[in-house]
């Protein structure tokens, strides 16, 4: 995993920041510059295509904790469709 997706993660995505809905994230990702982003992005793929990848693993890096990995699955699709293919709304991490 590149340590500027996990960084992202661990800063951005934590059981804290990553509550805040409130529109500001994809702006922040798109301030960085070029080659950050793309590391990004590239992440959100690897870790979407790697059917091992489950809501251990992701807790580990952001002390979010999902009940089960069909809803960490979609939680990163719907993510990934907000900052990188233009959906409206930031998706909510689970209670």
């Amino acid at each position: 995993m590149d340590v500027r997706f996990e960084g992202f993660l661990k800063m951005y995505l934590d059981d804290e920041t990553g509550r805040d809905t409130s529109g500001y994230l994809r702006s922040t990702l798109k301030g960085f510059d070029e080659s950050y982003v793309e590391a990004v992005r590239g992440g959100f793929i690897q870790i979407l295509e790697d059917e091992s990848f489950g809501p251990h693993d992701y807790e580990r890096l952001t002390n979010v904790d999902f009940p089960d990995v069909d809803s960490l699955r979609t939680y990163l699709r719907d993510l990934y469709a907000y900052l990188f293919e233009g959906a409206q709304q930031q998706p909510e991490l689970p209670e």
